[in-house]
C-alpha cells in the first residue's frame, strides 16, 4: 500500500512538468518573415516592408503552374504606422496568416531614417519583442530605400534575404570593405561610451521596378541587382558618414 502511495505521488509530481501544447503554432497558419525593411515617410511615420516566404515556391523552385505562369519565392507586404508595432498590426489586415518573425534574419533600415532619427528607438523596439531574434543582421540602405532592397528578387539565392547575408559573409572575408553586424553587436556598441558604431551598407544597382519582376531573373546578366556598398558610420545612433575603399578596409582591419 505504501508503494502504491509513493507511485501515485510520483505520477502527480510528473504532471506538473508537462507543458502540453498550449503555445503550439501550425505552419499553415504562419507567414514566415525573412526580412524586414523600415523607412521613414514624409509625415514622420514608420513604413514597414515585409519579405514573406512562399514555402511551395521555394521548395520546388519557381515552377510553372497552369497556363505557364510563374510565382516568386517571396511575397511583399507593407504598411505604415506611428511605430513598428502599429505598422506590423496594420500589415496583418492584408495577410491571411499570422506574421512570424522568429526566422527574420535581416533588418534593413532606410538611409533617411538612419540620418534623421537614428536607430536607437528602432533597435530598442526590436529588442523588446520576445519573438524577434537579436542575432539578425542589420544593414543600412545606401542611397536608396529599405523597401526597394527588400522588394528586389535575386538570382542564385531564391530568398533575397539570404543573398544579402551570404554576400556580407563572403565579401568580409575576401575583400574586407564590409562587415556583417548583428542587432546584438549594434546594441553593445551603442551602449559603450566613446565607441562608434559601424554597419554595412547595401544598395540597389538598376531600376527598382525591374528588380521586382520575374523577367529580371530570366536574364543571364540581370539588369537590377543588390550589392554590398560601403560602411555606415553612426554617432549616437545616427548616420553621419559613409566609408568606401581603403577607409572601409582599414576600419574592418581595426575591428579585427
Amino acid at each position: 500500500m505504501k508503494r502504491k502511495g509513493v507511485f501515485l505521488l510520483l505520477i502527480l509530481t510528473m504532471t506538473l512538468f508537462l507543458t502540453s501544447c498550449w503555445s503550439k503554432k501550425e505552419l499553415t497558419d504562419l507567414a514566415i518573415v525573412a526580412a524586414m525593411g523600415i523607412d521613414k515617410t514624409k509625415d514622420g511615420r514608420y513604413h514597414l516592408t515585409l519579405q514573406i516566404i512562399n514555402p511551395g515556391n521555394v521548395a520546388g523552385g519557381m515552377q510553372g503552374g497552369g497556363g505557364g505562369t510563374q510565382s516568386p519565392p517571396v511575397t511583399i507586404y507593407s504598411a505604415s504606422g506611428n511605430n513598428i508595432v502599429e505598422a506590423s498590426r496594420r500589415a496583418s489586415s492584408r495577410i491571411s496568416r499570422r506574421l512570424y518573425y522568429a526566422h527574420a534574419n535581416l533588418v534593413v533600415v532606410g538611409e533617411k531614417l538612419a540620418k534623421e532619427e537614428g536607430i536607437d528607438t528602432l533597435i530598442d523596439g526590436l529588442d523588446r519583442d520576445p519573438e524577434f531574434r537579436n542575432t539578425s543582421t542589420l544593414v543600412i540602405a545606401n542611397h536608396t530605400t529599405a523597401a526597394d532592397l527588400v522588394k528586389t528578387l535575386t538570382p542564385v539565392d531564391k530568398i533575397p534575404a539570404n543573398k544579402v547575408l551570404k554576400t556580407l559573409e563572403f565579401t568580409e572575408r575576401k575583400w574586407g570593405e564590409n562587415v556583417k553586424t548583428s542587432l546584438q553587436e549594434v546594441m553593445k556598441s551603442l551602449e559603450s561610451p566613446g565607441r562608434g558604431t559601424v554597419v554595412s551598407g547595401f544598395r540597389l544597382v538598376g531600376s527598382p521596378q525591374q528588380a521586382q519582376k520575374l523577367d529580371n531573373l530570366q536574364e543571364s546578366a540581370p539588369e537590377a541587382t543588390l550589392r554590398a556598398s560601403g560602411i555606415a558610420v553612426l554617432k549616437q545612433g545616427k548616420l553621419v558618414d559613409w566609408l568606401y575603399g581603403k577607409s572601409a578596409r582599414g576600419t574592418v582591419w581595426i575591428l579585427d
